[in-house]
């Protein structure tokens, strides 16, 4: 008998928090990290935010509470996305949750069988592919090209749906490139899904960076199209829009009050409830008028920082860098950088035992931050089936632009250094 069950193998992560062990190696070795490797806000929450939790808490708002969520905030949400979005949404159809990622495994829990294909964006945020091989549902990564401002149109998406499609995951303004669906694509997609899918497949839609867009854009949501609304399960939060990623305050819109109810139970069989007094001050976050020019000034600042980050990046020599559209990272393409200080050479010389561990933008990922002190994310951290060739990091810019300037240059210096890069490889100590 075995310890652990054979499930557990599948089971991804989110190495995100993981680089957190390395940033501690490097800072116990005397090096100082510039971090760019989190996706947070660099940001706190708003005062008046604050203000609302204290003040449940002081009044005894602390005991357990309905599982679906307080009924002054499902209004609130319902009222926000119906307000946003165009649609009319039921409060009953909400379900308040610990963040935003429970939905994702009550969502494949909920309607994916074993076999049962799924489709979802890489790059992309990790725990979808987790999930989906977890469950031993089958994986349908859509890859998502740089040249195409890692979008993906409807003629993508079309040659991925079979008779075993399940369920699709779409993420706009997407983690980790910053890519957005313009409303002109999503009605495209949305024919594509009306006419090729099963009336029975659910489109999972995660807009948790729905007010992050830039250059006067503004988020279009899947649900808004015809016929979208009674296919489409709406997940969004408040970790990113009110730099609240700390309270862990998310939630899920169900097509049904029927389905609804799965996820409400869920949330019984999981964490019984959301805590009363977080969910106050999220309520708080939606009505406050106040809010609306917190956000704006902190959408400012990212739009600046990207401004700056892909013109630099764009300037090094073998680094090609899109233009994000939403959220707070860029994706650069790093194979230029790779080729000329012996990246893709040495890796292939790498014992099978290590090259299997590791990936080409792995080393230079680990070599940024072990010799230069710039933590960065590594492509297989958003997705590694059928990644094999793509050479990308990606750089939150959630930090302040002082040290955005002073990790580019950084990243300028080890783009240059062969001789490092050799050593650092022959070492042989952080390679995976």
């Amino acid at each position: 008998m075995r310890l652990l069950a054979e499930r557990m193998k599948y089971l991804g992560s989110e190495n995100a928090f993981k680089v957190g062990d390395d940033i501690k190696r490097c800072e116990q070795m005397g090096t100082k990290v510039i971090r760019f490797n989190l996706g947070e806000p660099d940001f706190n929450s708003a005062d008046f935010i604050n203000r609302v939790a204290i003040e449940q808490i002081s009044k005894g708002n602390s005991h357990y509470c309905p599982p679906a969520g307080l009924e002054s905030l499902r209004k609130a949400i319902a009222k926000q996305v119906s307000d946003t979005r165009n649609i009319s949404i039921n409060p009953d159809n909400v379900v308040v949750t610990t963040g935003a990622k429970p939905p994702i495994s009550y969502s494949l829990m909920a309607y994916v069988n074993p076999g049962d294909e799924v489709i979802y964006p890489s790059p992309g945020f990790p725990i979808y592919e987790s999930w989906i091989t977890y469950l031993c549902a089958k994986p349908v990564p859509l890859h998502l090209e740089e040249s195409k401002g890692f979008a993906f149109t409807a003629d993508d998406l079309k040659k991925l749906i079979t008779k075993k499609t399940k369920m699709i995951f779409i993420n706009s303004p997407s983690n980790p490139t910053g890519g957005v669906l313009s409303e002109e694509e999503l009605v495209k997609i949305a024919k594509a899904i009306r006419k090729y899918c099963n009336p029975n497949v659910r489109i999972y839609s995660d807009e948790v960076y729905e007010y992050i867009v830039f250059d006067g854009l503004r988020h279009h949501s899947i649900a808004s199209q015809k016929d979208m609304q009674t296919k489409t399960i709406i997940v969004s939060g408040h970790s990113k829009t009110f730099a609240m990623t700390g309270w862990r305050l998310g939630y899920a819109i169900l097509p049904t009050t029927e389905e609804a109810g799965i996820f409400k139970n869920l949330n019984i069989n999981n964490i019984s409830c959301t805590p009363p007094f977080i969910q106050e001050a999220g309520r708080e976050a939606i009505e406050n008028p106040a809010n609306k020019d917190v956000i704006n000034h902190m959408v400012s600042e990212f739009e600046k920082r990207r401004n700056y980050v892909v013109s630099a990046l764009n300037a090094i020599e073998g680094i090609t860098c899109a233009t994000p559209k939403g959220a707070f990272y860029v994706f650069p393409n790093i194979k230029g950088v790779c080729e000329s200080i012996g990246v893709l050479e040495r890796y292939k010389k790498l014992p099978k035992s290590t090259a299997i561990r590791t990936t080409v933008s792995t080393l230079f990922q680990k070599f940024l931050l072990y010799r230069y002190g710039v933590a960065t994310m590594d492509r297989r951290s958003f997705g590694q089936i059928g990644t094999h060739g793509k050479h990308f990091i990606r750089i939150s810019t959630a930090t302040s632009l002082e040290f955005l300037k002073q990790g580019v240059a950084q990243i300028e210096k080890a783009s240059k250094d062969k001789d490092g890069f050799g050593a650092f490889v022959k070492e042989g100590k952080y390679l995976y």
